[in-house]
């Protein structure tokens, strides 16, 4: 997979040195848009990059109060909204990650870190559950993205 988006770079850095710089960072936000609607999209289904599924939350006091019904919440609904997936491009480069305290909490997830939920919690050892990445078919959204705008021009 590596190789793939290795030899995408190669492909485009030819193509991308030709472009203005006003061009090129128009093609960097909307090929970051893409990129984050993906990443949005694979969080919902609780997938990691590699298709796996994500490993499941913990599950304590399954009992929960008498009557109550326990609806299952899917996990990190809003880290995937885009006030906290930020997208920067410019002319050089392009990223889709989460910024500030957020920042801290998806990393723990992505890496499979320890944490404490709370400030005086013990240390907790989360599963990874990897929320950014690239698959094969983010390598040709931007491939995809690529062609559409040099057919434009």
């Amino acid at each position: 997979m590596t190789n793939r988006l290795e030899a995408l770079e190669d492909w485009a850095a030819g193509l991308l040195e030709q472009l203005e710089p006003a061009s090129r960072n128009k093609l960097a936000r909307s090929l970051g848009q893409v990129l984050r609607r993906s990443q949005q999209q694979r969080i919902i289904v609780q997938r990691n990059p590699d298709g796996s599924k994500y490993a499941p939350r913990k599950q304590r006091n399954l009992r929960g109060k008498q009557g109550r019904v326990k609806r299952k919440v899917k996990m990190f609904q809003k880290l995937r909204t885009a006030s906290f997936l930020k997208v920067q491009g410019n002319g050089n480069a392009i990223s889709v990650g989460f910024t500030g305290r957020i920042a801290r909490i998806a990393r723990v997830h992505q890496y499979g870190s320890k944490d404490r939920a709370e400030q005086d919690a013990p240390d907790v050892k989360y599963e990874q559950r990897e929320m950014l990445g690239f698959t094969n078919a983010d390598i040709d959204l931007i491939r995809d993205g690529l062609l559409t705008h040099f057919a434009g021009e």
